[in-house]
C-alpha cells in the first residue's frame, strides 16, 4: 500500500471538510479549531452512563487505581530525581545526547518512534482509553460530563472530556481521586494486558537454527569477498552446513592463509565464493583466547537475542529491557537492530516461522499499545500539575491540611512541588539536548 498516497488523500478530505465548515459555518457547535487542529465535541454523552449498573466494580476499580497512581508517583518522582542527579554526575557523556523532536512522544517526529499504522493506532488509543476513564468514572460519581469529543490533525490524534467544573470542586477524597486517577488505571491495565499477549504470542514463534550470515566486519574476509548479506550458508568447502555449529566444526580444521569455499542463498539464489582466511583479531581474542583456525569476519543472526527478550519482558529486568527497546541501538547497535523486528516492519521476519498471517502486524500492534499507554500513564503519575498525579496529590493535601485549618496552604505547596519538579526536568532535558562540553 502507498501510505504517501493515502496520506495525501486524507490530507485534501481534511483541508475540504475544514474549508467548508470554515467557510459555511455549518457543524460550529459541533466543530471548532485550534490552529491546525480540529476539535469534534458533542454533548451528548449518554455512552459514560452505560457503565452505573456495574458502579461497584468500578468503584473498586477506581480505588485499586489510586493505590496504583500513587505507587507510580512515588515511583516516577524518585525517577525524576535520579536522573536529574546522573545526568548532571555525568554531565560530559549525557550532554547533547538527545536531539530536540526525542522530547516529544510524537510517531515520526521522535526519531525512536516511527510513523507506522501501529504507532498512530496505538496512539490514538491510549488517548482515547485514558480519556474514557475519566468520563466513566465521573458519572460512577456523579459528576456531570458537559462534553466530550476527538481531536484531528488530518488523523486522530486525540481525545478529550471535559467534566463540570462545579461538580469537580464539590466532590472530595477518594471519589475525586478515583475520577482522576481513572485515566492513568485504564492506561497501565491495557498496556499489562498487551505486554502479557505480547509475551504468548512471541512464544509461539519459532525461529531458524540456520547459519545466518547477518553482518560483515570491516576489512575481513568477507568483506574482501563481498559477501552478501543477510545470507544462509548452505555449504563449507563441499560439506552441507545447517546450524553455526556445523559452520564451525570445517572453520575449526583451518589455518589462516587458508582459502575457504562457501555456498550462500540469497534471496532464493544460490551462489558460490571463495575467501581467504586471516588470522582472528587481537580484540577478539583478547576475550575468547587466542584460537589457530582462521578468520571470516562475520556475524550470525542471533534469534534468541528476539525470542529470550520477549520471554523475559514479565520479569523486573526484561520489563524495563522492553521499556528501553526503541533505544536499544543506542547502547548496542547489533542487539538494536535484531530487536528492531519487535517494533517495525523488518526483513528479519523471514528467519521466523509464525503461527498465523499478519502475526508481525499484530506483535507491532501490542508492542506499542503496551509501550505508549505504559509510559503515558507513568508520566501522568508525575506529582505535579497538571498532571493527574499532581491533581490526586493536591486531594490528598486538602484532606490532610482542612481538619488542621490549612487548607490554605495546600495550593502554595502545589505550586511548589510543581515548579521544583519541573525545573529538575527541565534541566534534564536542557543538557541532553542542548549542552556542548
Amino acid at each position: 500500500m502507498d501510505w504517501v498516497l493515502v496520506l495525501t488523500l486524507l490530507l485534501a478530505i481534511y483541508i475540504a471538510v475544514a474549508a467548508y465548515v470554515l467557510k459555511t459555518g455549518r457543524f460550529s457547535e459541533h466543530i471548532s479549531f485550534y490552529g491546525p487542529i480540529m476539535m469534534i465535541r458533542t454533548s451528548r454523552v449518554g455512552f459514560f452512563d452505560l457503565f452505573k449498573p456495574i458502579s461497584g466494580f468500578l468503584r473498586a476499580y477506581g480505588t485499586f487505581g489510586v493505590v496504583m497512581v500513587v505507587l507510580a508517583s512515588i515511583g516516577m518522582a524518585l525517577m525524576v530525581v535520579l536522573s536529574f542527579q546522573l545526568t548532571l554526575t555525568n554531565i560530559d557523556q549525557q550532554g547533547g545526547s538527545l536531539a530536540p523532536q526525542a522530547v516529544l512522544l510524537i510517531p515520526g517526529l521522535n526519531p525512536f518512534i516511527p510513523s507506522t499504522v501501529a504507532v498512530w493506532l496505538a496512539f490514538f488509543v491510549t488517548l482515547l482509553v485514558h480519556e474514557c476513564g475519566h468520563g466513566v468514572l465521573c458519572r460512577i460519581e456523579d459528576i456531570k460530563v458537559k462534553s466530550a469529543g476527538l481531536l484531528y490533525a488530518v488523523i486522530p490524534i486525540g481525545a478529550f472530556v471535559e467534566p463540570d467544573e462545579e461538580d469537580v470542586e464539590k466532590t472530595t477524597g477518594m471519589p475525586k481521586a478515583r475520577m482522576y486517577g481513572a485515566g492513568i488505571t485504564n492506561n497501565i491495565v491495557l498496556g499489562a494486558i498487551c505486554i502479557v499477549l505480547f509475551v504468548f504470542l512471541m512464544g509461539m514463534v519459532v525461529p531458524t537454527t540456520a547459519p545466518v550470515v547477518y553482518g560483515i566486519y570491516q576489512d575481513g574476509p568477507a568483506d574482501r569477498a563481498d559477501l552478501p548479506t543477510p545470507a544462509i550458508i548452505t555449504e563449507v568447502n563441499g560439506i552441507d552446513v545447517s546450524t553455526p555449529a556445523d559452520v564451525a566444526a570445517v572453520l575449526n580444521t583451518t589455518r589462516p592463509g587458508d582459502t575457504l569455499d562457501l555456498v550462500l542463498e540469497n534471496d532464493g539464489t544460490e551462489r558460490a565464493y571463495s575467501l581467504t582466511l586471516d588470522s582472528w583479531p587481537e580484540s577478539i581474542t583478547d576475550q575468547t583466547g587466542p584460537r589457530e583456525s582462521g578468520y571470516m569476519g562475520i556475524y550470525y543472526y542471533q534469534p534468541e537475542i528476539v525470542t529470550n527478550t520477549a520471554a523475559s519482558v514479565l520479569s523486573v529486568p526484561g520489563f524495563f529491557l522492553f521499556i528501553s527497546i526503541p533505544l536499544a541501538h543506542l547502547y548496542n547497535p547489533v542487539i538494536g537492530q535484531h530487536l528492531l523486528i519487535l517494533t517495525s516492519p523488518s526483513p528479519d521476519i523471514q528467519f521466523f516461522t509464525v503461527p498465523f498471517p499478519f502475526f508481525w502486524e499484530v506483535i507491532h500492534l501490542l508492542f506499542w499499545m503496551a509501550w505508549i499507554n505504559i509510559n503515558v500513564g507513568i508520566f501522568n503519575a508525575i506529582p505535579m500539575l497538571p498532571l493527574d498525579g499532581g491533581y490526586i496529590l493536591k486531594e490528598g493535601l486538602d484532606r490532610v491540611l482542612e481538619p488542621r485549618g490549612l487548607k490554605r496552604y495546600s495550593q502554595t505547596i502545589m505550586s511548589a512541588i510543581t515548579w521544583t519538579f519541573f525545573a529538575l526536568i527541565a534541566t534534564t532535558i536542557w543538557i541532553m539536548v542542548f549542552y556542548r562540553p
